[in-house]
């Protein structure tokens, strides 16, 4: 086996973009040995409190200590050629590759995690955090939370499996886990490390700028394996798969952000693979309006109505064929007239065709009343009708620390402080939109909303 490297940081957060590292412990591992190494790092930001409380780092202590770039150099010389291994992989990894990438240097060990090495050799047990290897293999932990006694823990940990597991099996094991990954060979391995398992959305690229596909998830890391899962691939996922070059995402601060900023990127780049979200160039709804004794539906474009602002439609459909087709539905479903409803034309005093077939109660020949058939439409029509916008303005609705800003069923955008809302705001309203409507309308019988502006 090569040489190895046991890696723990210590740093101000979870957060691998904004969060930066304060410590750093190897335990080196190869023909010469066993060697450590740990260093303090300036992390250039605050410690918080609870961290400062939690791995006894306070900011006094890194106050004088060499910021990451300083000793980049020397880190790079140590973990050249040798396996990085650490518990919880990702999250090491993740810190030191941003780290990197932050001085314009490419970091890509081979990286083999001490978690999924416990789970795949002890399936046994449930819990395979480090406190409960400490438990369970008797680890000694001499100072917990510091980055090299933790390094040192899985050191620890490694040198039991050899005394119980033979060489061979040990071998097979890490050769089956270490840079495993299910994406398509044009992608990194080391991405599936990357990617955060966190609410928001993805994009898959070709060979250009323009997005192949764009989704969205609670789990970004899960959704994009589970395209790429051997055991669920289908002809989408195949010919995706042979397409894509490059994978990026958004992470957003709950599902119902995901949700609009996957609708809203959807209708800005039309993606090929995105068929149910695609923009489409017409939408439309029933609008019912009197014709002398009758009430009966006319079809509103919403390039000639503010959709947001109507009371009285219902239904939305991509084209007038879609509507037509579900009125007809309806039609044959609660025996309305097919003629009272303009769907069919008839001379004066004879009846629809519904009516020979008795699916008609006779409106188009007398025989049922004008106020009976439109009191007998409206509530077939009931399930259809759309919410008008019951707020006096634009509303914020509030989603952890986001505001996803709205205005008459359109999103404007997510904002973070008072200067985004009032930019978003400035910019106007984009056009109605089906999928964003219903988005919001389930969204808003369970949101925390404020209201950011009147009229």
């Amino acid at each position: 086996m090569q040489p190895l490297a046991f890696v723990d940081l210590e740093t101000t957060g979870a957060s691998v973009n904004q969060d930066r590292i304060t410590e750093i412990g190897i335990v080196l591992v190869d023909d010469d040995g066993v060697r450590e190494w740990s260093q303090l790092v300036n992390p250039e930001i605050r410690i918080p409190a609870f961290i400062e409380n939690m791995t006894g780092i306070s900011n006094q202590m890194v106050a004088q200590a060499p910021v990451f770039a300083e000793i980049a150099a020397e880190v790079t010389e140590l973990l050249k050629g040798r396996l990085f291994i650490a518990h919880n992989a990702r999250f090491d990894y993740c810190f030191l590759k941003n780290a990197f990438k932050r001085l314009n240097v490419n970091f890509q060990p081979a990286v083999l995690c001490t978690v999924k090495l416990s789970r795949s050799l002890y399936p046994q047990h449930h819990k395979h955090n480090l406190d409960s290897l400490i438990e369970r293999h008797d680890l000694k932990a001499n100072d917990r939370h510091r980055a090299l006694a933790d390094a040192q823990l899985i050191h620890q940990f490694w040198q039991q499996l050899s005394g119980q597991f033979s060489a061979e099996v040990l071998s097979k094991t890490v050769q089956k886990l270490v840079n495993r990954s299910s994406l398509p060979s044009h992608i990194d391995p080391m991405l599936v490390h990357e990617l955060p398992e966190t609410p928001g959305v993805y994009l898959f690229y070709g060979e250009n700028e323009l997005p192949l596909y764009i989704g969205k998830s609670i789990n970004i890391r899960q959704r994009v394996l589970s395209h790429f899962s051997a055991d669920h691939r289908h002809n989408k996922e195949m010919s995706l798969s042979q397409q894509l070059r490059r994978i990026d995402w958004i992470e957003t601060a709950g599902e119902l952000g995901a949700l609009l900023t996957e609708a809203n990127l959807i209708k800005q780049y039309t993606p090929v693979y995105n068929q149910r979200l695609r923009r489409k160039n017409a939408l439309c709804a029933w609008q019912l309006q009197q014709n002398g004794q009758h009430q009966h539906p006319v079809l509103a474009w919403a390039d000639a109505l503010d959709f947001g602002q109507q009371d009285n439609l219902y239904g939305l459909y991509h084209s007038q064929r879609d509507a037509q087709t579900a009125l007809r539905g309806l039609a044959e479903n609660h025996q309305l007239c097919l003629s009272i409803l303009g769907l069919e034309k008839t001379a004066k005093d004879k009846p629809c065709f519904a009516y020979q077939l008795k699916r008609c109660k006779g409106a188009c020949m007398g025989q049922e009343q004008p106020l009976q058939h439109a009191a007998r439409l409206m509530a077939a029509m009931r399930h259809l009708k759309m919410t008008s916008w019951p707020y006096p303005g634009a509303i914020a609705i509030c989603e952890a620390q986001d505001r996803h800003i709205v205005d008459h069923w359109c999103y404007l955008g997510t904002a973070n402080n008072q200067r985004d809302i009032e930019t978003l705001l400035a910019a106007g309203r984009p056009a109605f939109d089906r999928d964003t409507y219903m988005i919001l309308n389930k969204a808003l019988k369970k949101a925390s909303v404020e209201i950011v502006s009147s009229y």
